[in-house]
């Protein structure tokens, strides 16, 4: 499982459509080029740089400069903390909700 404060960085960053599209993009387009990362996402290229940051510091992106060309890849294992982290949850709701559908019975 992933550390909490890590584990906030990841929703605080997935939080924003923008930066989801960004992740989906990577998760299914492979490694991108800045500018394939943040196409058709109006806004501004310093607004794409504080979103691609916040996506590496939260672990879901890593980053690497081939001569002057800055390319971006997913990084999955904070996602999987995520899901681990959801899946025990929705463990302990439905065991919450089965005790209380018992009480009822």
């Amino acid at each position: 499982m992933i550390a909490p404060v890590l584990q906030d960085q990841v929703f605080t960053a997935l939080a924003d459509p923008s930066r989801r599209e960004m992740i989906s993009r990577l998760a299914t387009q492979g490694r991108l080029t800045t500018g394939d990362l943040t196409a058709n996402l109006e806004m501004t290229r310093q607004g794409a740089t504080r979103h691609l940051h916040l996506l590496e510091e939260a672990g879901l992106i890593r980053s690497h400069k081939e001569g002057r060309t800055i390319y971006r890849e997913l990084n999955p294992a904070p996602l999987r903390g995520t899901t681990e982290w959801l899946k025990q949850i929705e463990s302990e709701w439905d065991s919450a909700l089965s005790r209380l559908a018992d009480q009822y019975k």
